[in-house]
């Protein structure tokens, strides 16, 4: 009997190890895949700011606003995943001040695709104007906007957390997660209601845009078209990098839900939640506008080689 239950420990003990082992080695993945994401990402951020042309440039602009939020949001986002798969508890205040970051600049991503879709918009639908409209003033103007719209969201939950838990509760230590400051059911229907009228306004306007671009490439001369048609094939690439951003929105409801059942099966939801809509809709970026842009990528090998 006894030997039974020395084997059944054995077996329970090996299986835990195994499983250990395993998220290990998931955790391993991630920070390789966070590391080759990062290279890119920085490596194209400086070949940016070395060349006045693309500073100038509201296309590159945003371009490398994207690379900026995106390159933030991974390591604080690559830092939240380890603290939450090794338990490891931090203060809450700088807990509140990671998380509002990263719910700042997950909205502040999608808000710059859109952006990004309306600067290809005016430049096909638009030439004429467009060096107008795209100028320093409402480049500034534009990029005010996207960070003030994106900071509501934020803002208000952190707000809502401050006023709602206990000053014991600010002072004490725990395992970081951008859900914790979701304390109350308001905090997280009024996230819900926000992030839903968000997604219907981004889907007009990239459907918007899309419509148009499209109704120009059918009325463009032959040498307009190779122009027009890439413009359009972008549109649609940020179509899909916008929905996987979005439907990152949903995860954290998912996540939560998942965490009172289960803290490891929170931690696998948690780690695939990362790579398919936290990695994969950032790599997006530098492949739609860093390497199938010509100018963009001779610059890039200058300074890479």
């Amino acid at each position: 009997m006894q030997s039974t239950i020395n084997n059944s420990n054995v077996s329970i003990n090996l299986g835990f190890s195994s499983s250990r082992l395993l998220n290990d080695k998931k955790m391993m993945l991630v920070q390789v895949l966070v590391g080759i994401f990062l290279y890119v990402n920085l490596s194209m951020f400086f070949t940016f700011l070395k060349k006045e042309v693309f500073r100038e440039d509201t296309r590159y602009i945003l371009f490398a606003q994207t690379l900026f939020n995106d390159t933030v949001l991974m390591v604080i986002t690559d830092l939240a995943l380890l603290g939450s798969y090794y338990k490891l508890p931090i203060p809450v205040i700088p807990c509140c001040i990671f998380s509002t970051v990263m719910s700042w600049l997950n909205v502040c991503t999608p808000l710059t695709l859109v952006a990004m879709c309306l600067e290809r918009y005016v430049a096909i639908c638009m030439p004429l104007r467009h060096a107008d409209i795209s100028n320093t003033r409402n480049r500034l103007i534009g990029l005010l906007i996207i960070w003030s719209v994106s900071s509501v969201i934020p803002l208000l939950t952190l707000v809502g957390f401050i006023a709602l838990v206990p000053h014991s509760v600010i002072l004490s230590s725990v395992v970081c997660t951008v859900e914790m400051l979701l304390v109350s059911t308001w905090q997280a229907q009024l996230r819900a209601a926000l992030l839903q009228m968000y997604f219907i306004c981004m889907f007009v306007i990239i459907v918007f845009t899309y419509i148009k671009i499209m109704m120009a490439a059918r009325a463009a001369s032959s040498d307009n078209k190779k122009s027009t048609y890439k413009s359009l094939r972008t549109v649609l690439l940020h179509a899909c990098q916008l929905f996987l951003c979005l439907v990152q929105f949903l995860t954290p409801y998912i996540e939560m839900t998942v965490m009172q059942i289960d803290f490891m099966l929170f931690v696998n939801v948690r780690y695939s939640n990362f790579i398919v809509f936290v990695i994969a809709p950032r790599c997006l970026s530098p492949l739609i506008y860093g390497l199938r842009d010509e100018k963009f990528v001779l610059v890039l090998k200058q300074n890479i080689l």
